[in-house]
């Protein structure tokens, strides 16, 4: 889906190889589920646009593991636009057993609620 064709992502024989217990999903799939999953949950932000990543791979996402993510809203500021604000969404990514395999911040251009 990402066109990362590396043998780890492609085969369970190559992912051994490699030190693996079965394929390992490409991060940037994890990354990008990651930021599907805020754009469709509940509780939505009125975004302008992403102004970036600060992220890092913890631990392989392997075929057949189940994620959750947590965000949470670190950090928030005003912008020169009195409609706009900056937030700062802190995620943490963890597999089916609890252990964090991915994490990081993105900052998030979004209306200000009480901005109209």
């Amino acid at each position: 889906m990402t066109g990362d064709q590396f043998e780890i992502h492609m085969s369970d024989e190559a992912a051994l190889r490699h030190g693996f217990p079965a394929r390992v999903a490409h991060g940037l799939l994890v990354l990008s589920l990651v930021d599907g999953l805020k754009n469709n949950a509940v509780a939505r932000f009125r975004a302008v646009a992403s102004l970036g990543w600060t992220w890092r791979f913890s631990a392989p996402v392997l075929a057949g593991d189940t994620i959750k993510a947590e965000v949470t809203v670190a950090d928030k500021r005003t912008t020169r636009n009195p409609a706009r604000a900056i937030l700062c969404l802190r995620f943490v990514v963890r597999s089916q057993s609890g252990k964090i395999v991915q994490e990081g911040d993105n900052q998030l251009m979004v209306y200000r609620r009480d901005a109209g």
